[in-house]
Order: C-alpha cells, then sequence, then structure tokens
C-alpha cells in the first residue's frame, strides 16, 4: 500500500497517464481517418474527456511533490475520468434503446469556445450517436471506452485511498 501512495510523488507513472491518454487519442484518429469510422457528438466528448486525463497528467508531471499541483492533476484526472465513464454509459444507452424519442443527438459540440470550427479535423462531429459502426469481442466502441475509463477511475480511486490512508494527505 506504501507503494501505492507513493506513485502520486513520482514523475513516471504522470507522465504513464499521459501517454496512456495520448496513446487512446492516436487510436481515435486511427479509428476516424484511417478506417473512416465517424465519430459523432458522443464520441467528441470522450474524445475530449481523454483530453483531460492528458493533461491531467501533464500538470501531475510537472512537479509531483508541489501539493497544490498534485491535488489540481487529481482533481483533473477525477473530472476526467469520471466524466469520461458517464458520456460512455449514456452513449451505449443511445445505442441500445428501443424508444426512437429517448435521446437525441445533437449536431454540433456544445463547448464554451468553437472548438469544433478551429480545430474541425478534431472535434467534429459528423457520424450519428445510435449507430454502431465497430465492434470488438462483441462490445461496441462506447462499450470500450465505459470499460477503459472506469479502469482510469479505479486506478484513481486506488492511489487517493492509498494516500489517505498512508499518509493522511494527497
Amino acid at each position: 500500500m506504501n507503494w501505492l501512495a507513493n506513485l502520486a510523488h513520482k514523475r513516471t507513472p504522470w507522465v504513464l497517464l499521459a501517454l496512456t491518454a495520448f496513446t487512446f487519442e492516436v487510436i481515435a484518429l486511427f479509428f476516424q481517418y484511417q478506417m473512416g469510422l465517424e465519430p459523432c457528438i458522443m464520441c467528441i466528448y470522450q474524445r475530449t474527456a481523454m483530453l483531460g486525463l492528458l493533461i491531467a497528467g501533464i500538470i501531475g508531471a510537472i512537479n509531483p511533490s508541489n501539493i497544490l499541483i498534485r491535488i489540481t492533476a487529481f482533481a483533473s484526472w477525477a473530472v476526467a475520468s469520471i466524466w469520461g465513464f458517464l458520456l460512455a454509459r449514456e452513449h451505449i444507452d443511445m445505442q441500445t434503446t428501443t424508444d426512437p424519442f429517448a435521446f437525441s443527438c445533437e449536431f454540433e459540440p456544445n463547448f464554451p469556445v468553437p472548438l469544433h470550427e478551429w480545430i474541425p479535423q478534431f472535434f467534429a462531429a459528423t457520424g450519428d450517436c445510435g449507430n454502431i459502426d465497430w465492434q470488438f469481442l462483441g462490445l461496441s466502441m462506447p462499450a470500450w471506452m465505459e470499460i477503459i475509463f472506469g479502469l482510469i477511475s479505479l486506478v484513481l480511486i486506488a492511489v487517493v485511498f492509498s494516500r489517505l490512508m498512508i499518509k493522511k494527505s494527497l
């Protein structure tokens, strides 16, 4: 438990979080541009949550021994991973509902700034949320994203819990 609690003070785990998120972003772009899978609004929002994890990893790697930086990184990690999990869950509901009026997919992302206009290659949504265009081992893309965000959230909970139990601080 001490080993897990002390990870947050080291740069390598934060870099690993950032590299993991970066890898998933590259995979998303591969799916979009090489495999021709058009991202929907929910895909774009999940992609944005993954960017949040990338940013959390970068923040934590800046100076992991500084408590303010560490708390900011933990907070960013928590928001991004839990938001991503909830988005994936909602996306699964959109894909599996039999009621056509239960969910509606927006046409443009609802960001505070028009990212879909500034960087359309990354943030423009051109797909339909209800379509299941890809599956692996019987699970759709949002189902895999739910698993990924869930695992990343569990790692966060384990690290924070161990820190609180062993060190009595973040």
